[in-house]
Formats: C-alpha cells, sequence, structure tokens
C-alpha cells in the first residue's frame, strides 16, 4: 500500500495558493492535516478551497497535530521561528527562500536538520523548471564559458535582491561551482530597497557568471544566455530554450507541456519541486535542493550584496 505523506503547511499567503497547496491538493498520497496563518481569514480561505483536516489558530495548535513534513511559505524575517521547532519535533521541512535573514540563523537551521536526522529542503525551485533542468541536461557536468543572467521587475521590496534574484545566483552556483572572485555594483536611495545590482563573478570552474537584477524594469523579464564550447544557450524564462551550435539552431517551447496544457506552476517548476520533496520525505534520500547546499548559495548571496554596498546577511 502506498504511505500517505501528512503535511501541514505555514503560510497561507500568494505564493501557498499559487504553487504549493495546488500542488499538495493534486497528490493522491498527500493529505493536508492542517494548515496555520496569522490570519484567520487566510485559514478559512484556504480551507474553503481544499481538502484540508484542520485550520489552526495558533502555531502551538499546530504542532499538536501529527504529521510527517510541513511546508513553511512566511515571509523570510520568521523562517528561523517556524523551521526550529518543527525540526526538533522530528518533522521534515519545505523551506521559501531564503532560509533566513543572517548566516547564522540560516547555519543554524542546517544543524538543527543534521541534529534531528531531519529532511530540510529550501524553495529554488528553478532548478527544477524545464527550460533550466535542460539547460543542466546539455551541459552535464561541463560548465559553459560564460552565464549571463537577468532577473529584472518593475518595482522594488524589502531586500529585493535577496528575495528574487537569489534564484539566478542558486542556478549560477549550480551550472558554474562555487564562487573564488566577486565584483558587485548597486543603485539604491534605500539599501534596503535597492533598485538595481549587478555582479560579475568568478567560479573555480574557470568559467564567470555575471547577473543583472533591476527593480526599475519596463516588466517581469527573466532570461540566461550560455556561451561556450561553440554553442549558445538561450533561456527565455519560463517558456522557451534555444540551443545554437555552428550549423544548427533548435529551440525548444514549453508550452506543450502536459498536451498543451501546462501551468505557470509547471513550467515554473513549482509543482516538481513539491513532488520532489514529498518523494524524498517518502525515500529518506537528501532533496537537490537541501539546505546545506542551498546555505552555499546564501554565503555566494552575502559576499554579492556587501561587495555592492547593500546590507549583507550578518
Amino acid at each position: 500500500m502506498c504511505k500517505v505523506v501528512k503535511v501541514g503547511v505555514i503560510g497561507l499567503g500568494h505564493i501557498a495558493h499559487i504553487a504549493e497547496l495546488p500542488a499538495l491538493s493534486e497528490m493522491s498520497n498527500v493529505e493536508i492535516v492542517a494548515v496555520y496563518s496569522r490570519s484567520r481569514s487566510s485559514v478559512e480561505a484556504a480551507m474553503c478551497k481544499y481538502k484540508i483536516g484542520k485550520g489552526c489558530k495558533s502555531f502551538e495548535e499546530f504542532m499538536d497535530i501529527e504529521m510527517d513534513c510541513a511546508f513553511v511559505l512566511t515571509p523570510k524575517s520568521t523562517h528561523y521561528d517556524y523551521v526550529i521547532p518543527l525540526l526538533d519535533k522530528g518533522i521534515d521541512v519545505f523551506c521559501e527562500k531564503p532560509l533566513a535573514l543572517t548566516l547564522k540563523e540560516s547555519k543554524k537551521m542546517v544543524e538543527a536538520a543534521k541534529r534531528n536526522n531531519r529532511i530540510l529542503m529550501t524553495a529554488f525551485n528553478r532548478r527544477y523548471a524545464p527550460v533550466y533542468t535542460k539547460v543542466k541536461e546539455f551541459y552535464k557536468d561541463k560548465a559553459p564559458d560564460v552565464v549571463i543572467v537577468q532577473k529584472n521587475r518593475n518595482g522594488t521590496e524589502y531586500r529585493a535582491t535577496l528575495e528574487n534574484a537569489i534564484h539566478m545566483v542558486d542556478l549560477m552556483r549550480y551550472l558554474l561551482g562555487e564562487a573564488v572572485l566577486i565584483e558587485a555594483h548597486s543603485i539604491f536611495t534605500d539599501p534596503d530597497y535597492e533598485n538595481l545590482v549587478t555582479a560579475q563573478i568568478k567560479f573555480d570552474s574557470g568559467s564567470i557568471g555575471i547577473l543583472a537584477a533591476s527593480r526599475r524594469a519596463g516588466q517581469w523579464v527573466e532570461k540566461m544566455d550560455c556561451y561556450g564550447d561553440y554553442h549558445s544557450v538561450f533561456v527565455n524564462a519560463p517558456d522557451s530554450v534555444t540551443i545554437v551550435d555552428e550549423k544548427t539552431e533548435t529551440k525548444t517551447v514549453m508550452t506543450p507541456l502536459a498536451l498543451g496544457w501546462a501551468r505557470v506552476e509547471d513550467k515554473m517548476g513549482f509543482t516538481q519541486e513539491v513532488h520532489h520533496f514529498i518523494d524524498c520525505v517518502i525515500m529518506r534520500r537528501q532533496p537537490v535542493t537541501n539546505a546545506e547546499d542551498a546555505y552555499k548559495t546564501h554565503e555566494l548571496m552575502h559576499e554579492i550584496l556587501i561587495k555592492a554596498g547593500l546590507p549583507g546577511l550578518e
């Protein structure tokens, strides 16, 4: 008989309704036994929309529910306060990125997972998005000479680069290895609400990564260009990957996924990362985006922010 995984969800905002709750609700081997949010109306809305065992009024009530794993989808400043008690209780945790606002707290979360022999996965969903998995499959273990990534939006937010461009920094690590030299710059009026960050990073593979993250762009744009070994790979996320060599150009478009019914949560990797986490809980194996590996992305993010003249993760 297939094991039914009992899941709890903390945080019922926009991302929960776009990604995790739909994905979990569609899995036949998952039971959502409890949800909790500081907003009672959010709890009631989730209870009406999805099949959920209990809507909790407090974190303490949530912790009393028997569950195998929990999704922490709250604002980044609160992750630490929820994740540590869950891990200490023996519950596997899927945590939204970033793990925390400081390296110290992030490190303690990694250590708590090890100490309790629990799984702690970070929500770097881009590693699971079809456009980027195709890039990884193409290069395998051979890094391109240079990767240029853009993560541009038309509006800033608190710690904007940490909140959003961290995805692209993680992808560069995934493709190129560990950073050995970093140069970065920024434009801001308020350092907590930056308008632009750029970075050039030398990796131990010998490759170069270039980041541009603007918060005063006309529209949302996410792109990746890779060059090396007489190939060029162009990603227009989340919709297409084009691979070019000296004689041919091959473009793969993601809209035909699921017989033409591919949803944004599928194309962005949200659905796949949820399925991956549940599989890891069942099989007792470490996720691709396990917290120990994700911590290295946080360390690199810290160095980029400091070099750019912005608050780091201290």
